[in-house]
């Protein structure tokens, strides 16, 4: 039977309760669950595991495997005994026995062995079997009582002053606290039809379960709550929108922009170009997102997109994630819309304060058609006349704060964000489903297809010759470091890699690029670089994004094993942009097969969605950026590289409900306040639900 109103409320109360009211946690341990991401008991509780050990399996002594790690049953033969060591170190001894054969056991540094291990006790012990044939042994095993009979002991993420034991305790506390039916966000229909185990039973099982079973229940239940209550919000974000269109434009394709451009758009940008503009034109402002490979021109999307708005009147923003990035996007924008009439304007960190200053006048005044930049765009002072467009580049740069605040900066302005990190439509549509998705699936004609070579170190000297070759007939190179200081490897930083190069390379022009250098700094390398004064640029993956010379055609990736495959992908994109045949060559030592499959199937790919779903498989959506998605709630327990069956189960499951009533009725009023509760923890915006 389920509880509501009081009950209801109070688990509600319960689970927003301080973490410091468990026994067992004061203010000082308080303060370590907090910089967990657990201040409060319900988040305590959806603090989830991030391993098991099973101790259910104990087995005899004379069974156990030197070297690996065992669970054996076994009694203190006698009192464990004290020795000092060298430097004064305190040492525990402790034979124990199965009955048929003795282990001894090691202790370092813990005075409180002889009051844990009592004599003539059987307890449960855990750790790495060393020792010899006819001697077993331990050192520093865990141990548990016998009469709490473990099965399956959970691991935590732990942090510095708060081991995953003391985490375990206090789990156990609060799910003590619990009452006896704890209140389902999941009405009982909604469970049944998708074989859901009760919340209670979940969270009592994926923090200690009973058995393997118990726990892929009890995962498969939280996994399906967290991608809907996700998806739930997404789509309330979405819905919530849908506001009044304050800046429509006239549903017709923008061919006066087309007349400027000194190339024909492919079928692909025109496609997009047409849903944009029939968003714009409709009844609420258009949310799109324009993702597609390197090179398919999203930058002439978005131009057209501004050009459409600045002609019907208004004002349009683009933010890019870096200096270069925004400063590139200047020179070929305002080039292109500059001698149609379009005033433009760049706004970074490093414009002068008095260029500042006349900028936001001139903005406010309307006096500015298209402004360019960085954050900057999203500072208090940046006011606009009539914002009608936002568009944002390099969207996984950015956070959902990000983009909205800048949003803000108008009345319900168009928003269109761009990706060159082809995203595999499952994983878009979790990250941006709040947002419509165009693809540019189709390349302007004339690319060429870049050669790429996988080598291992003792090849590089040729390599380089390759490299002199092209350098010699007036074309341009980079070579791709991972390191912007040395590392405990031994691997050299950039700047070690650049005099390496130098002297490799005598009689050429070196320039070194990364991300410790500052905005100035980094702007005088690349532009010394783009107009062909440095030959060759060696780099950290700054250049991963922003830079667009043409004339560069070749690149040499060191240490390419310590990439993903979309950043691969995105360094090779930096080539290849002009007339000339282009070559990416891969340099590892790495041995492991997995890796030099991984690295094989790059070299033999070119097509970034075909790469980006390669890369999902083997690194999971965690590592799929580098960095997590800022302005997204976190996942606590899903894992798209292994979940995608309960994801999909969860995306029509949320798609019925948000077009159903029944959302709206009492018996999904847990579920909704799960929703707002957890898109309210991530900053992001107001879930209409």
């Amino acid at each position: 039977m389920e509880t509501t109103g009081k009950e209801d409320t109070a688990v509600a109360t319960l689970f927003e309760k301080d973490i410091k009211t468990l026994r067992g946690v004061g203010e000082k341990r308080a303060v370590l669950f907090r910089r967990l991401g657990a201040p409060t008991v319900g988040d305590l509780l959806r603090l989830y595991p991030r391993a098991y050990e099973d101790w259910s399996c104990p087995v005899s002594i004379a069974d156990t495997t030197l070297n690996e790690i065992a669970v054996v049953r076994a009694t203190v033969v006698k009192t464990p005994t004290e020795h000092r060591v060298k430097g004064g170190k305190l040492l525990y001894k402790v034979l124990v026995s199965d009955g048929l054969s003795d282990m001894g056991l090691t202790f370092f540094n813990n005075r409180y062995i002889p009051n844990l291990l009592k004599a003539g006790e059987e307890y449960i012990f855990r750790g790495k079997v060393t020792g010899t044939l006819l001697r077993r042994e331990m050192t520093a095993p865990e141990f548990l009582p016998e009469a709490k009979n473990p099965a399956i002991v959970p691991i935590y993420p732990a942090t510095q002053g708060l081991t995953s034991r003391m985490i375990s305790n206090a789990v156990q506390e609060a799910l003590k606290l619990l009452p006896e039916t704890v209140n389902d966000p999941l009405p009982p229909e909604l469970r049944e039809k998708y074989q859901l185990c009760h919340l209670g039973y979940a969270l009592e099982h994926i923090h200690f379960p009973q058995s393997e079973e118990k726990l892929a229940t009890a995962r498969y239940r939280l996994i399906f709550e967290e991608f809907l209550v996700l998806q739930l919000g997404l789509m309330g974000i979405k819905q919530g929108r849908k506001s009044e269109n304050l800046h429509p434009i006239p549903n017709r394709f923008p061919e006066g922009f087309t007349a400027l451009l000194p190339f024909a758009l492919t079928g692909a940008q025109r496609r997009t170009i047409t849903e944009a503009v029939a968003d714009m034109a409709g009844a609420s402002p258009m949310n799109r997102l324009v993702q597609g490979d390197v090179g398919s021109g999203k930058t002439a999307v978005a131009a057209a997109l501004c050009w459409a708005v600045i002609q019907a009147g208004m004002q349009a923003a683009l933010m890019a994630p870096t200096e270069i990035l925004a400063a590139q996007h200047f020179s070929s924008l305002s080039s292109l819309l500059a001698p149609a009439g379009v005033r433009c304007a760049l706004l970074t960190g490093s414009v002068k304060a008095a260029e500042k200053k006349r900028l936001f006048a001139a903005l406010e005044a309307g006096e500015i058609d298209l402004v360019i930049g960085t954050h900057a765009l999203i500072g208090d002072k940046v006011q606009f006349r009539d914002l009608g467009l936002v568009v944002t580049d390099e969207q996984h740069r950015f956070g959902v704060n990000q983009r909205s605040a800048l949003a803000k900066k108008g009345a319900s302005p168009h928003l269109l964000v761009m990706s060159a990190t082809p995203i595999p439509r499952t994983l878009a549509l979790m990250m941006y489903g709040d947002l419509d998705i165009s693809v540019l699936d189709e390349l302007p004609p004339g690319r060429q297809k870049i050669n790429t070579y996988l080598i291992d170190p003792p090849k590089r000297q040729r390599a380089f010759g390759f490299i002199k070759k092209h350098l010699d007939e007036g074309r341009q190179g980079y070579l791709i470091c991972p390191l912007i200081d040395e590392d405990e490897t031994g691997m050299m930083s950039v700047t070690q890699y650049a005099e390496l190069v130098r002297r490799a390379f005598p009689g050429y022009t070196v320039g070194a690029l990364h991300g410790k250098m500052k905005a100035a700094e980094k702007e005088q390398v690349m532009e010394a670089f783009s107009r062909g004064e440095t030959q060759l640029l060696v780099s950290t993956t700054v250049v991963e994004v922003g830079v667009d010379v043409p004339n560069a055609v070749i690149m040499l990736i060191e240490n390419a094993e310590r990439y993903g495959l979309s950043q691969l992908h995105q360094l090779r994109g930096r080539i290849g942009r002009g007339t000339y045949q282009s070559s990416c060559i891969l340099v590892t030592d790495i041995k492991n097969e997995d890796s030099l499959k991984r690295l094989a199937l790059f070299r033999d790919t070119s097509d970034g969605f075909q790469i980006a779903e390669a890369d999902l498989k083997l690194r999971g959506p965690g590592d799929f950026f580098g960095q997590r998605q800022h302005g997204l709630p976190q996942l606590k327990i899903a894992d798209l590289s292994t979940d995608m069956r309960v994801l999909h189960q969860a995306q029509q499951c949320a798609k019925a409900l948000f077009s159903s009533p029944m959302l709206e009725t009492d018996l999904y009023r847990g579920l909704r306040s799960e929703v707002r509760r957890l898109f309210a923890k991530s900053g992001g915006e107001d879930v209409v639900l």
